[in-house]
């Protein structure tokens, strides 16, 4: 995806190498993960702020930051990692900056080809003004933040975003759940509302609704546009205060092309393998994972490859350019960059 070449033959030992392990094990080409955070960094500076003051949204738990590099060590271990698609979730917390931060992401994607170019939204007058101008800007997916933005997501004021939105068949990462901390409006409830007015749109539900876990499940089984993400679930530290109901797993295969990697990379507080080996560790299977882990996120988001020869050895050897060649074990596969859009006549 991005100019930089990233070869099976970078680091071999330490997490990078664990990761890049993890998938090549899989026969994947790398990893998608669809919630990674990157905002200006005086804002994000403020996020990790609030997570070392335990602020009230955090739960009172204890958060130690793991990934505390400045933007682009922080985009390069992505790369290392073998994280060929990522997204800069970033959000207001009141009115007056969706459309600043949505400038700010819109230039970031630029100078990022591996990022999806992402948005963000806030329930004000011009909101689907605001909504268009990012989709026309060339958005790919949204962030809302229903926890942290203290808003109703059924709030008449975002009416028209979703719908263009819906129409547009553009994803919103949404943190509706009440974790770690509950929210004036979040749950289960004020989401089914929307999706009442707008059954088609794309709902990409945050920290797998966490802790409404079940409830959530339920939505995405009655709406066949919601999804979930994996966000910070099934890990030890969530596992110690809202636990993923055992009986629900088998709901997890039934949805199995409907759940998507997410990490919240780099606000967590644990390595980044931890969230695969926690996937790993349901035991749903391995192609489970590979849906969960890339294909759920590369057909949602039309990251296509097209297979090109057949070659040896693994993992993956990536070589630069705006579309990659991607080489597996088995059969090479050319990756088409995410901004790009396939012709009418081109073969997938």
């Amino acid at each position: 995806m991005s100019d930089q070449a990233v070869t099976g033959d970078g680091p071999s030992d330490g997490e990078a190498g664990e990761v890049r392990r993890f998938w090549g094990r899989l026969g994947l080409p790398g990893l998608i993960d669809v919630h990674t955070h990157f905002m200006p960094e005086r804002v994000l500076r403020k996020v990790w702020e609030y997570f070392d003051a335990l602020g009230p949204l955090t739960g009172g738990l204890e958060w130690p930051i793991t990934y505390r590099q400045d933007e682009a060590e922080r985009a390069a271990l992505l790369r290392e990692f073998g994280v060929r698609a990522f997204t800069s979730m970033l959000y207001p917390h009141k009115p007056g900056m969706a459309r600043w931060l949505n400038g700010w992401a819109a230039d970031f994607a630029r100078r990022t080809p591996d990022c999806l170019h992402t948005a963000t939204l806030f329930p004000e007058p011009d909101t689907e003004a605001c909504v268009r101008e990012a989709v026309e800007a060339g958005a790919r997916v949204f962030k809302a933040h229903v926890q942290v933005g203290a808003y109703d997501p059924a709030d008449e004021l975002l009416d028209g975003a979703w719908g263009l939105l819906a129409e547009a068949a553009i994803p919103v990462v949404i943190h509706c759940g009440s974790g770690p901390a509950p929210g004036k409006h979040t749950g289960p409830e004020p989401v089914a509302r929307v999706l009442e007015r707008h059954p088609r749109l794309r709902l990409i539900v945050a920290h797998m609704g966490m802790p409404e876990y079940e409830d959530f499940l339920g939505l995405a089984e009655r709406y066949g546009e919601v999804r979930l993400d994996t966000t910070m679930a099934f890990t030890d530290f969530t596992e110690d205060f809202v636990p993923f109901p055992r009986r629900a797993l088998p709901r997890l295969t039934d949805l199995g092309d409907r759940i998507l990697l997410g990490t919240d990379f780099p606000n967590i507080p644990y390595p980044y393998m931890h969230q695969l080996h926690a996937l790993e560790r349901l035991d749903l299977g391995e192609e489970w994972l590979r849906r969960v882990c890339h294909d759920n996120a590369a057909a949602l988001f039309g990251l296509r490859w097209r297979a090109t020869r057949v070659v040896a050895g693994w993992p993956p050897k990536v070589t630069g350019g705006s579309d990659q060649v991607v080489e597996t074990g088995t059969v090479g596969q050319q990756w088409v960059a995410p901004g790009r859009r396939r012709a009418e006549n081109e073969s997938v």
